[in-house]
Protein backbone atom coordinates (compact mmCIF):
# COMPACT_ATOMS: atom_id res chain seq x y z
CA UNK A 1 0.00 0.00 0.00
CA UNK A 2 1.19 3.12 -0.64
CA UNK A 3 1.12 6.05 1.49
CA UNK A 4 2.73 9.83 2.08
CA UNK A 5 4.46 10.21 5.68
CA UNK A 6 2.82 13.10 7.42
CA UNK A 7 5.82 13.27 9.22
CA UNK A 8 9.23 11.97 9.73
CA UNK A 9 8.88 8.29 10.80
CA UNK A 10 12.31 6.36 11.77
CA UNK A 11 13.49 3.87 8.92
CA UNK A 12 10.96 4.57 6.37
CA UNK A 13 11.59 8.78 5.42
CA UNK A 14 11.34 12.11 5.91
CA UNK A 15 7.77 13.97 5.75
CA UNK A 16 6.02 14.36 2.42
CA UNK A 17 7.56 11.27 1.10
CA UNK A 18 5.68 8.56 -0.80
CA UNK A 19 6.36 5.05 0.34
CA UNK A 20 5.56 1.68 -0.52
CA UNK A 21 4.32 -0.02 3.39
CA UNK A 22 2.67 -3.22 4.03
CA UNK A 23 -1.17 -2.98 3.93
CA UNK A 24 -1.72 -3.90 7.81
CA UNK A 25 1.34 -1.25 9.17
CA UNK A 26 -0.67 1.47 7.13
CA UNK A 27 -3.91 0.93 8.64
CA UNK A 28 -3.32 -0.16 12.10
CA UNK A 29 -0.40 1.86 12.81
CA UNK A 30 0.48 4.65 10.31
CA UNK A 31 -2.76 5.94 9.69
CA UNK A 32 -4.09 5.83 12.86
CA UNK A 33 -1.50 7.71 14.68
CA UNK A 34 -1.60 10.54 11.73
CA UNK A 35 1.94 9.86 10.57
CA UNK A 36 0.49 9.08 7.16
CA UNK A 37 -2.68 9.26 4.50
CA UNK A 38 -3.54 7.51 1.80
CA UNK A 39 -2.02 8.75 -1.49
CA UNK A 40 -5.03 10.33 -3.40
CA UNK A 41 -4.82 13.67 -5.44
CA UNK A 42 -6.60 15.32 -2.29
CA UNK A 43 -4.34 13.97 0.28
CA UNK A 44 -1.15 15.00 -2.13
CA UNK A 45 -2.34 18.92 -1.48
CA UNK A 46 -3.05 18.50 2.10
CA UNK A 47 0.33 17.02 2.60
CA UNK A 48 2.10 20.25 1.19
CA UNK A 49 0.09 22.83 3.05
CA UNK A 50 1.13 20.53 6.08
CA UNK A 51 4.70 20.35 4.85
CA UNK A 52 4.88 24.80 4.59
CA UNK A 53 3.54 25.05 7.85
CA UNK A 54 5.70 22.36 9.55
CA UNK A 55 8.82 23.75 7.79
CA UNK A 56 8.08 26.97 9.54
CA UNK A 57 7.21 25.44 12.56
CA UNK A 58 10.24 23.75 12.36
CA UNK A 59 12.26 26.68 11.68
CA UNK A 60 11.04 28.56 15.37
CA UNK A 61 11.76 25.25 17.41
CA UNK A 62 15.15 25.02 15.79
CA UNK A 63 16.23 28.48 16.42
CA UNK A 64 14.82 27.93 19.90
CA UNK A 65 16.88 24.61 20.44
CA UNK A 66 19.59 26.61 19.32
CA UNK A 67 19.28 29.82 21.66
CA UNK A 68 18.80 26.92 25.32
CA UNK A 69 21.45 25.31 23.74
CA UNK A 70 24.24 28.21 24.10
CA UNK A 71 22.36 29.93 27.07
CA UNK A 72 23.19 26.31 28.64
CA UNK A 73 26.67 26.09 27.99
CA UNK A 74 28.07 22.81 28.94
CA UNK A 75 25.95 20.36 31.50
CA UNK A 76 27.31 17.99 33.54
CA UNK A 77 25.56 15.33 36.34
CA UNK A 78 27.05 12.66 38.75
CA UNK A 79 25.46 9.45 38.77
CA UNK A 80 26.23 7.13 41.88
CA UNK A 81 26.26 2.95 40.81
CA UNK A 82 27.58 -0.25 42.80
CA UNK A 83 30.80 -1.41 41.17
CA UNK A 84 33.53 -3.53 41.70
CA UNK A 85 36.93 -2.96 42.13
CA UNK A 86 37.51 -2.55 38.53
CA UNK A 87 35.64 0.36 38.26
CA UNK A 88 33.30 -1.96 35.72
CA UNK A 89 29.74 -0.88 36.81
CA UNK A 90 27.25 -4.20 38.12
CA UNK A 91 24.72 -2.93 36.40
CA UNK A 92 24.51 0.08 34.07
CA UNK A 93 23.40 3.48 33.76
CA UNK A 94 21.06 4.45 31.12
CA UNK A 95 19.24 7.64 29.66
CA UNK A 96 16.30 7.21 32.37
CA UNK A 97 19.49 7.64 34.86
CA UNK A 98 20.81 10.10 33.37
CA UNK A 99 17.71 12.46 33.31
CA UNK A 100 17.17 11.67 36.48
CA UNK A 101 20.56 13.37 37.82
CA UNK A 102 20.44 16.35 35.52
CA UNK A 103 19.51 19.62 37.14
CA UNK A 104 15.92 20.06 36.15
CA UNK A 105 15.83 24.17 37.24
CA UNK A 106 17.58 25.06 33.88
CA UNK A 107 15.99 22.07 31.60
CA UNK A 108 13.25 19.22 32.02
CA UNK A 109 15.15 16.57 29.69
CA UNK A 110 13.39 13.51 29.28
CA UNK A 111 14.87 10.09 29.08
CA UNK A 112 14.09 9.93 25.34
CA UNK A 113 16.00 13.28 24.18
CA UNK A 114 19.82 11.45 25.60
CA UNK A 115 21.29 9.75 22.98
CA UNK A 116 23.56 6.78 23.74
CA UNK A 117 25.17 4.41 21.66
CA UNK A 118 25.19 1.96 24.30
CA UNK A 119 25.12 2.00 28.08
CA UNK A 120 27.52 3.56 30.31
CA UNK A 121 29.32 0.32 32.30
CA UNK A 122 32.50 1.90 33.64
CA UNK A 123 33.21 4.15 36.71
CA UNK A 124 34.50 7.60 35.35
CA UNK A 125 33.74 10.59 32.94
CA UNK A 126 31.69 9.87 29.65
CA UNK A 127 29.81 12.22 27.37
CA UNK A 128 26.62 11.90 25.67
CA UNK A 129 24.53 14.01 23.79
CA UNK A 130 21.11 15.68 24.34
CA UNK A 131 18.92 16.26 21.21
CA UNK A 132 17.09 19.39 21.62
CA UNK A 133 15.89 19.64 18.37
CA UNK A 134 16.88 17.08 15.74
CA UNK A 135 19.54 19.19 14.34
CA UNK A 136 20.67 20.43 17.84
CA UNK A 137 22.60 18.66 19.87
CA UNK A 138 24.10 19.39 23.88
CA UNK A 139 26.94 17.74 25.21
CA UNK A 140 26.62 16.26 28.54
CA UNK A 141 29.94 15.11 31.23
CA UNK A 142 28.48 12.50 32.94
CA UNK A 143 30.63 11.79 35.84
CA UNK A 144 30.57 7.74 36.86
CA UNK A 145 30.88 7.48 40.49
CA UNK A 146 31.09 4.00 42.66
CA UNK A 147 28.48 3.91 45.15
Amino acid sequence: MDVILMQNVDNLGPMGKTVSVAAGYARNYLIPKGLAVPVTDAHRKLVAQHMVKEAKRDLERKDAARILAASLGTLSCTVAAQADEEGKLYGSVGPRDIAAALPQEKLAIDHHMIVMDEPLKRVGEHVVHVKLHHEVRVEVKVQVDPA
